[in-house]
């Protein structure tokens, strides 16, 4: 492995999210601050009635959500995935490059586990929809397999087409397998790999722009 200073946004990123993560489990408050800061699609147009004031407002909570984590197993996998992904896009897209496609990640993730259900009063917790930009973004970049044009389409925006319908099959899959009961944001997956999907070639492009 490179040195690490050649992502130290994804080490930050990685970090701070083991920590807190590891703090909620080992204290126990993983139900208080999935209701408090976890993204919670109800709370977003009033669908769901409260008569609580939250620690963290609405518009903040698709980034709290992602410093959250269910228990051993969510962190461990999300945050394999973030170095391993991350650290090639970091090398290929530059710091600020991650932090975008991280943060929108995030809110295009809270969008599409909102648009999968408006009404639900159940907290979204993790930083998979956010992760979710930085693996479109790495399979982008890295993928060995190219689409060919399709008539006026470009070669580009087919292989992405494919991306983001192989990404898109692969969630609602794991839905209708159910994954044991274990509740997964599926939603979210697709909204965060979506953004990735949309960012990464601009910000290729914006980072070689005087190239």
């Amino acid at each position: 492995m490179n040195d690490w200073r050649e992502w130290r946004v994804t080490a930050v990123l990685t970090v701070v999210t083991l920590v807190v993560s590891v703090l909620l489990i080992l204290t126990g408050d993983i139900p208080v601050a999935a209701i408090e800061a976890g993204f919670i699609p109800g709370r977003i147009g009033g669908a769901v009635p409260v008569d609580h004031v939250f620690l963290v407002p609405d518009w903040l909570t698709p980034l709290t959500a992602t410093l959250i984590h269910g228990g051993w197993a969510h962190v461990a996998l999300n945050l394999v995935m973030l170095v391993f992904c991350g650290q090639q896009v970091e090398r290929a897209l530059g710091p600020l490059a991650v932090l975008v496609l991280y943060g929108v990640g995030a809110y295009l993730a809270a969008a599409g586990q909102w648009a999968f259900d408006p009404a639900s009063p159940m907290p979204m917790i993790g930083a998979s929809g956010a992760i979710s930009a930085i693996i479109a973004a790495y399979a982008l970049l890295y993928g060995e397999r190219r689409a060919r044009r399709m008539g006026p389409v470009s070669a580009n925006l087919v292989h992405a087409a494919w991306l983001a319908a192989a990404w898109i099959g692969i969630q609602l899959l794991i839905d209708l397998a159910g994954m044991g009961g274990v509740a997964v944001a599926i939603g979210a997956h697709i909204g965060g790999f979506v953004a990735g999907l949309l960012l990464t070639r601009p910000l290729l492009i914006w980072r070689y722009r005087g190239a």
